[in-house]
């Protein structure tokens, strides 16, 4: 039997492993951003685009993301468990039929009515913008079809241990587009593009299918919609449903809020920002939790709640140590990270101006959104749905408010965003600190301070560090990578000195890593 060290050193080995795929596909996402913003900057034919392209992911993501994900897997790793693999992959093909037929209604009907979805999402005051939008969400509203199919079979691999391939559809994905700016995109234009996202959703579900060949997993289709399993993703679906859509509705809001700034271009402000936040907080955050999710579906189904608890908690400390100092380093270095990734071509200083602008204050959310990640996993792998409900409801109204008090710049809405994803994480987390096993015990609290402390001082070193720095270093992309690569080491070492100094518990445990490491070489 595995000891507990050797358990935990392989999900570390796995999250190590996912991470690192996970990042290649983030940092071909962001050069994929890189080469958007080069060729359409934040003008209106990016609005547009940027528009259409969100309504398939929004609907996807709000109906049916959360049955898939939040649902799904739990349910699927019950009938491993205790009804063994035939059963659980009947389940599967039933569930996916069900998921096919409903993203391709949903399909046909954004395609034959994108008009009015259009008028949901942003308020252009330029008719050619919205024209533009309108036809673009119907090229683009098949990607809700091919993300159903897609994450239904991302599902079945998770659930038996299977992570490589689902970390490889991004990458795959977006080497597809890539390749499109440098063949296509001069003679075919923004339409090609939406294309090329397209052929990219398509070949995600495509790369799935040989590694569930090699498990022995076959999918058949089938309608046993009154059966035990579908029964449970029905119940659960309701309270999921909200949970989930926090975080695509907040980004719904503030777009349209923001396609009424700076002639629509705070649409592409507020995407160009949030997706390079989401590389930097997503490749950790959802590595972690791709990893511990079907983990504690597992525990729960096996009834090893002490287990549980212990795996969120280890998970939430070892989360927030990396992520605060993510958070403060990235608001201080925002500005020449925009520029550093995105300026060139038609993509200029204002636009460089409200991008970072955006991507500073949105990074103050950070912790927010990978607690809420983390525990939002821990309520559904318990298939409980009702706190997840109540404080999703709450962090979209205070968005909500938020947006309508500051939504005269980007940086208001950015702000609306971080404290409504901050709400979301405390909401989630306070049930949990009231039950017998704290999510957080008093120590944990006290290194969680230690942690924000020391984030928040090198955060200060690292922008008095960069505006020292910047004049010394030429112009251009090779002396602003220099510059910040010099203030992100630095960053770094003073993080971990001060965790260090403050003896805060995760410091300790990098250290003996190391140790261990050194004398096995």
């Amino acid at each position: 039997m595995d000891t507990l060290e050797q358990r935990h050193d392989s999900a570390a080995r796995t999250v190590s492993f996912v991470m690192a795929v996970t990042l290649i596909g983030k940092v071909l996402g962001l050069y994929r951003d890189r080469l958007l913003a080069v060729h359409y900057s934040t003008g209106p034919a990016a609005n547009a685009f940027f528009t259409a392209s969100r309504i398939p992911r929004v609907f996807f993501d709000a109906v049916f993301a959360s049955a898939i994900a939040a649902c799904f897997i739990p349910v699927f790793s019950e009938y491993l468990e205790k009804k063994g693999k035939q059963e659980a992959l009947r389940f599967a093909g039933c569930f996916l039929t069900v998921v096919a037929l409903l993203t391709g209604a949903l399909t046909l009907a954004g395609m034959v009515f994108p008009g009015p979805f259009v008028a949901l999402f942003a308020d252009y005051s330029d008719p050619q913008t919205a024209a533009l939008a309108v036809s673009l969400t119907r090229v683009m509203f098949p990607t809700v079809l091919f993300s159903g199919v897609a994450f239904c079979l991302v599902g079945v691999l998770q659930a038996q241990d299977h992570f490589t391939a689902p970390a490889l559809m991004s990458a795959v994905s977006n080497l597809v587009i890539i390749a499109y700016f440098f063949t296509l995109d001069a003679e075919l234009g923004i339409y090609g593009l939406a294309g090329a996202y397209l052929l990219g959703w398509f070949l995600q579900g495509a790369i799935l299918l040989p590694p569930l060949r090699k498990l022995n997993s076959p999918l058949r289709p089938g309608l046993e919609v009154r059966s035990e399993g579908m029964k449970k993703v029905l119940l659960l679906m309701g309270p999921v449903m909200v949970s989930t859509w926090v975080q695509p509705i907040i980004l719904a809001i503030n777009s349209r809020f923001g396609s009424r700034l700076y002639d629509g271009a705070g649409v592409a402000a507020l995407e160009y920002s949030s997706n390079l936040y989401l590389v930097i907080a997503g490749v950790f955050v959802l590595s972690v939790t791709n990893v511990i999710f079907p983990k504690l579906s597992r525990l729960t189904a096996g009834g090893r709640e002490g287990d549980f608890q212990e795996t969120v908690r280890r998970t939430l400390r070892l989360t927030l140590f990396f992520v605060m100092p993510m958070s403060a380093g990235l608001a201080a270095v925002a500005r020449p990270l925009i520029s550093l990734i995105y300026g060139g071509g038609e993509f200029d200083a204002f636009a460089a101006d409200i991008t970072s602008s955006a991507l500073s204050w949105m990074s103050l959310g950070m912790a927010g959104y990978a607690v809420q990640n983390i525990l939002s996993r821990a309520y559904f792998a318990r298939q409980e749905g009702k706190v997840p409900l109540l404080a999703g409801g709450a962090a979209i109204a205070v968005n909500i408010a938020l947006c309508s008090i500051l939504g005269l710049s980007v940086a208001g809405l950015a702000l609306a965003s971080a404290a409504s994803a901050t709400v979301y994480a405390v909401l989630l987390l306070l049930p949990l600190q009231r039950r017998g096993g704290r999510a957080l015990d008093k120590a944990a609290l006290r290194d969680l301070l230690k942690m924000a402390l020391a984030a928040a001082v090198m955060g200060l070193c690292a922008r008095a560090l960069l505006e020292a720095l910047s004049p010394l270093f030429p112009a251009g992309k090779p002396g602003e990578l220099l510059c910040l690569g010099l203030c992100a080491l630095s960053g770094v070492v003073l993080y971990f000195l001060l965790t260090l100094a403050l003896r805060v518990e995760e410091t300790g445990l990098c250290v003996s890593l190391v140790k261990k490491i050194l004398k096995r070489g």
